[in-house]
């Protein structure tokens, strides 16, 4: 790979969220589901590069919850977003990630 093209692979998406990367109805979606999903959360766990949060083993709640990422990355691009199932019926974890400043970002967006 060329220097030009290692460059503009490495090129990261500036922290702000585009609201017009969603249509009306996929941000009403977006905020019903995070104003529903967020406060069942357990624990919110401070990690090197972003948070993780922790919710209770539930089926419905883990598709919810994919919903809300998959909308999520479509306005903020810049972030890394996992769920995790852990084993033995464990907590489902939802981890939001990213570049130097993601951080500060999530804790500000999230009021954290």
């Amino acid at each position: 790979m060329s220097p030009e093209n290692n460059q503009q692979a490495r090129e990261v998406s500036p922290f702000s969220c585009n609201l017009s990367a969603l249509d009306r109805e996929q941000r009403k979606r977006h905020d019903f589901l995070a104003k529903d999903l967020f406060p069942k959360h357990l624990e919110i766990k401070e990690l090197p590069d972003g948070y993780g949060f922790r919710f209770p083993n539930d089926r419905s709640l883990f598709t919810a919850l994919s919903e809300w990422i998959i909308l999520e990355q479509l306005c903020c691009p810049f972030l890394t977003l996992s769920l995790e199932s852990q084993h033995d019926q464990g907590p489902i974890w939802l981890k939001a990630t990213g570049e130097d400043g993601v951080k500060n970002f999530l804790r500000t967006e999230l009021g954290i």
